[in-house]
């Protein structure tokens, strides 16, 4: 069975197969199709890619001087950067990799290496501080690794960037062994020849090693926990575990946590469903969930969770609770299950998002600004870049956008008077 993870097939011609996605690259910028013969996870990358950016865009700087170092000695894989360069550093020593690592945002913080290779991925600022999301550099082995939780190649022309298509990179994603919340990726970056089995393999394993160290750290405790910012499926670690669930069980899941006093039945079926609501398929759904968790963790009428749960969108609120919007700000790495339109989630979503955007907004602080713009919810945020470009008059980015959206939103006013 072909990994769809890997560039390259046995028996590819690397130079063949980049002109072949080359010609692939360039029919795609023209409105053609999906491209044929294309690895999926690359095309569905191309597509959330252009969506946000053109083949010619470069990387934003994102985080530069002090902002950069207090940010980066605070954030939890400063710990893990010794294991990083034990087991990738030699990579980095012989002039023709780099070794890079990111957050949960996809904001470079250690990019290492020989400085002529250095000098030559700083073209595309691919330099400490900027911002290799999808949504920002397109396709990328880093920002790719974020948006699909997996360990991916990308090789050279499958990059959406031109910029970027002379590289080839391997990333892997890392999480905390207690929540399982993403926390960054380790990539490798270098020329054609890390188009391998071995390259993905070692940054997995890097990625492996780094997560076991931080859970030997910090065991884990006895109190479950979940995960569900920023993905469709939560994840559920308990018992030295980590469980992923379906999307029902997931919005369940959520919905209990919130509800330590127990729900009915019909009041999920409420949450879940609204007026279309299906007590069968209810009572299915919660005895597939109560075998998933044990009766040990999950009790009936009515239902409720035996034990008390951490939640990242917990974690978000008490940050906000206690004025701690910059740490709220670096927990949020995403809406609450954003696919989901079970109302009671729909809700939850939206209490969280509109409070974390109320207190960014209220300190009035660039940089918070500027990560909020980032992410998920930043980009048609009119308020928000106001409130920005009026911190940073000299911007031509911000005053652009701002002139963008508000020519936008006359647009709309005028459609719908």
């Amino acid at each position: 069975m072909v990994n769809p993870w890997l560039a390259l097939t046995p028996g590819d011609d690397p130079a063949e197969r980049i002109r072949q996605v080359g010609r692939a690259h360039e029919q795609f910028l023209t409105g053609n199709a999906r491209p044929a013969r294309m690895r999926s996870v690359v095309a569905d990358s191309w597509a959330r890619s252009a969506a946000s950016i053109g083949a010619d865009s470069t990387a934003p700087i994102d985080l530069a001087d002090d902002d950069l170092e207090a940010y980066r000695s605070a954030h939890p894989l400063a710990r893990v950067m010794p294991i990083f360069r034990d087991l990738l550093g030699g990579l980095a020593d012989d002039g023709d990799h780099i070794l890079a690592v990111c957050d949960a945002h996809g904001r470079l913080l250690w990019v290492e290496g020989r400085p002529a290779t250095l000098r030559g991925a700083a073209s595309m600022n691919f330099v400490p501080g900027a911002r290799w999301d999808e949504a920002n550099a397109g396709t990328n082995a880093p920002g790719t690794a974020l948006a699909v939780d997996h360990a991916i190649q990308i090789f050279a022309t499958e990059h959406f960037s031109r910029t970027a298509q002379s590289w080839t990179c391997a990333a892997a994603p890392i999480h905390d062994p207690g929540t399982g919340r993403l926390l960054g990726a380790i990539d490798v970056t270098g020329g054609d020849h890390l188009a391998n089995p071995h390259s993905l393999a070692l940054v997995r394993a890097t990625a492996l090693a780094a997560e076991a160290y931080l859970g030997a750290a910090k065991p884990l405790g006895d109190r479950p926990a979940v995960a569900a910012l920023g993905r469709d499926e939560a994840l559920l670690a308990v018992g030295g575990k980590r469980l992923r669930l379906g999307r029902r069980h997931s919005e369940l899941l959520v919905l209990l946590t919130v509800h330590p006093e127990g729900r009915t039945g019909d009041q999920l079926g409420v949450d879940l469903y609204g007026d279309d609501v299906n007590p069968v398929t209810v009572r299915a759904e919660l005895s597939r969930l109560r075998r998933i968790l044990g009766p040990e963790l999950l009790d009936s009428r009515p239902y409720r969770l035996r034990a008390a749960m951490d939640v990242d969108f917990g974690t978000v609120g008490r940050l906000l609770d206690g004025g701690r919007v910059a740490e709220a700000l670096t927990a949020y790495p995403g809406m609450l299950l954003p696919g989901s339109d079970a109302p009671g989630v729909v809700r939850l979503r939206r209490r969280l998002d509109d409070r974390l955007r109320a207190a960014v907004l209220a300190t009035g602080d660039r940089r918070l600004l500027q990560t909020w713009l980032n992410g998920p919810l930043g980009t048609d945020d009119l308020e928000m870049w106001q409130a920005y470009a009026a911190l940073t008059p000299t911007d031509p980015v911000a005053a652009r956008r701002v002139a963008e959206l508000s020519r936008e939103f006359a647009l709309c006013n005028v459609v719908a008077t």
